[in-house]
């Protein structure tokens, strides 16, 4: 600290605020100055880049991953392609909105049915008359007979069943016996109409006055949307090669058209 003079008061001691605020005041060059990006150790964070190539991924993904490709790869055949085409979703809602009324009856409610028979028929000594409810038909051998017996109005098949070759067969006994059919995706939605964990097929055989209108505009639009595909599902699908393959195969068909206007100009 400076010593007092007599009469005159010692000037304050510098603050460490002084210096930065003196700093500020002296405006020098650009108001945002450039920082250059430095990415050694305690630097600045590396761009945001998609590292999934270099993760070593469990087996069950690369699995997963390695099927998905090969599935791409291969032809697939018309019987097998035809299960890609599913309703579209608008007409699925309404498919699933309207066979939810026909759920067959669940063990628990089968029962009491049973006892409330069983129950009237002890009180009036009278063999009691139920009359079957409309229900959906699920089972892939009970739908077969009721298609190839044509008691079948109206079949929709899951698109995930596997193995594939328990229904790849279907849609053309369908087409057969002029059975209209539509395949729609999960087979665990098929299977939750008909308190199933999974279902191959359901079939409607009948279904109930108020519900005829409905039921015959569902119907139309599945034909119409099969109608239209009908020329694609009978071509062989599949057979896409990587990215690589194709590039090579553009290359050599360019290489072949430059060839072939060169034999061109040649006989002119």
């Amino acid at each position: 600290m400076p010593k007092a003079v007599k009469g005159k008061k010692a000037a304050p001691a510098p603050t460490p605020y002084d210096a930065p605020k003196a700093a500020a005041d002296e405006k020098s060059g650009p108001v945002w100055e450039k920082k250059k990006k430095n990415f050694s150790i305690g630097g600045d964070l590396r761009v945001k880049t998609d590292l999934g190539r270099f993760v070593a991924w469990p087996k069950y993904i690369r699995l997963q991953r390695q099927r998905k490709i090969l599935y791409q790869r291969l032809k697939v055949p018309p019987a097998i392609g035809q299960f890609s085409y599913t309703l579209e979703k608008a007409a699925a809602m309404e498919f699933f909105k309207l066979a939810s009324k026909y759920s067959p009856d669940t063990k628990a409610e089968r029962k009491e049915k049973v006892k409330a028979a069983a129950a009237s028929e002890a009180a009036t000594d009278e063999a009691a008359t139920t009359k079957r409810s409309i229900t959906l038909s699920y089972g892939i051998n009970h739908i077969t007979s009721l298609v190839e017996q044509k008691k079948a109005t109206f079949v929709v098949i899951a698109h995930d069943v596997d193995p594939i070759e328990l229904v790849a067969w279907l849609p053309a006994l369908c087409r057969k016996m002029e059975v209209p059919f539509a395949i729609v995706k999960g087979k665990s939605r098929l299977g939750k109409l008909v308190h199933k964990k999974t279902a191959t097929a359901v079939a409607f055989t009948t279904v109930t006055n108020e519900d005829r209108k409905a039921f015959s505009a569902l119907v139309t639009t599945c034909k119409e949307f099969y109608a239209d595909k009908a020329e694609a599902m009978r071509k062989w699908s599949g057979n896409v090669m990587g990215q690589k393959s194709q590039n090579a195969t553009r290359k050599k068909e360019k290489a072949l058209e430059r060839e072939a206007q060169k034999k061109a100009m040649a006989h002119f």
